[in-house]
């Protein structure tokens, strides 16, 4: 699921007008070493489910904690009309405390006596060449599209590789193409750990290739669009929309409105591996955040309708721009309705800048699952979160996330009540 990194009233877009750039990046680089960034974060994740009114027998608790290291290397490019470079990435991920009966939060892999992995590291790098504002890269990296999204909730983020092809010749606007062929899981190392669902019902399982097009653009520094388009072989195409609309009151007050909106169809029978049957709906989320001073308060509402649930996962596990998408549950079951009352508090106001709270309070009804078609969950999230300003440790950041979840019908894959804690320690290192 994707856990979502934005706040409501950072969503508006700074931009430009739609007139064309006097001077492209390309004709200011100042060269493959000059350009050069090399940065290291490490993330320590203690992670833990407790799990509710479990059947006798069963597994009613996991409970890892994992040290991760990512590093990224991004070259500049080379001088001239057709500018050339390289990128590279290395993840090591380390268990520092498990156990057999603890094992499955998904932060390492599984092996076959059902413990966790000691280590587990990957490494990739990308080809890259640039003219004037459009980018060309090849190899394995990260993406952000709404349609395809590589997911970082857990210890060490999902990579894809492919073509990305991201062009931001007029100012305001950017425009993305792109051709992925393997999808690698954020507990895995081998590659494609993605890349087909073994399913009974699906006949020879094996690389998903997904195409992906779209873009982003800002009519106004307060209102941007959105559109993309993608389609993941043997499983479904998606249209998404979105539509955001910050609007100023005052120095200290304001407003801002997100909409969001993804048409999912069924294109070959893998897509059965996500439902019983084929494919064929709408899911879209509506949210408004009110921030005055210190505080924002956001109001969200969400629904599918049409045949099955919004699927995603095979195109990235933070494929899912939808409001309610929340830290446990992403209520997106087949006729489901959701509402979302949230809460967030910046302490800088209060001369405790780097320190933030939230809140928030999900409930979702008439699910369409196994057994009911009023199928209700809910969950509650409660986070803390540090980050230091100044110093030796810099940027340096803590993070206590709580979530209470609860569905008396089963509806988030047949766990009925959960509690999760997840404790974050992250420290972020720019070499060069």
């Amino acid at each position: 699921m994707r856990v979502m990194k934005w706040s409501m009233i950072a969503l508006a877009v700074a931009a430009g007008t739609s007139q064309m750039a006097i001077a492209s990046s390309q004709s200011e680089s100042k060269g493959f070493i000059e350009d050069s960034q090399l940065s290291v974060k490490t993330r320590m994740l203690y992670f833990s489910r407790d799990f509710r009114n479990v059947p006798s027998g069963d597994q009613s608790r996991v409970e890892e904690t994992g040290l991760g290291f990512l590093g990224t290397y991004e070259s500049g490019f080379t001088q001239g009309t057709v500018g050339f470079g390289v990128d590279a990435i290395g993840m090591l991920g380390l268990k520092l405390d498990s156990g057999k009966g603890r094992a499955g939060t998904g932060q390492f892999p599984t092996g076959s006596d059902g413990r966790s992995e000691d280590s587990f590291s990957e490494g990739g790098g990308a080809i890259k060449l640039r003219v004037s504002d459009t980018v060309l890269k090849y190899g394995t990296q990260f993406t952000a599209m709404p349609v395809l999204a590589t997911d970082d909730s857990r210890l060490l983020p999902e990579t894809v590789e492919g073509f990305l092809v991201t062009s931001n010749e007029i100012k305001g606007l950017e425009l993305n193409a792109g051709h992925f062929t393997a999808l690698n899981a954020q507990s895995q190392s081998y590659h494609d750990s993605i890349g087909g669902l073994n399913d009974d019902r699906v006949k020879n399982p094996g690389l998903t290739k997904a195409d992906v097009f779209g873009g982003t653009y800002s009519f106004t520094d307060t209102l941007s669009t959105s559109l993309y388009y993608s389609k993941v072989e043997d499983y479904w195409r998606k249209y998404y929309a979105n539509v955001n609309w910050a609007l100023p009151i005052n120095d200290d007050q304001g407003l801002v409105f997100d909409f969001n909106i993804y048409d999912t169809k069924s294109d070959g029978d893998r897509a059965r591996a996500f439902d019983g049957d084929k494919l064929d709906n709408r899911a879209f989320s509506l949210s408004a955040a009110y921030n005055i001073g210190a505080h924002t308060f956001t109001l969200a509402h969400q629904r599918v309708s049409g045949d099955g649930d919004y699927a995603y996962g095979v195109d990235g596990g933070g494929s899912i721009f939808l409001a309610n998408s929340i830290a446990r549950s992403d209520f997106n079951a087949e006729d489901e309705k959701s509402w979302q009352a949230r809460y967030d508090l910046n302490m800088a106001s209060y001369g405790v800048p780097g320190l933030s709270f939230m809140t928030r309070y999900v409930r979702g009804s008439d699910a369409n699952v196994e057994g009911t078609t009023n199928g209700k969950e809910w969950e509650r999230d409660i986070e803390a979160k540090y980050v230091l300003q100044e110093g030796a440790a810099k940027d340096l950041s803590f993070r206590v996330r709580q979530a209470t979840y609860r569905s008396g019908d089963g509806v988030y894959y047949g766990s009925p009540s959960i509690d999760e804690l997840r404790l974050i320690v992250e420290y972020p290192l720019s070499i060069l």
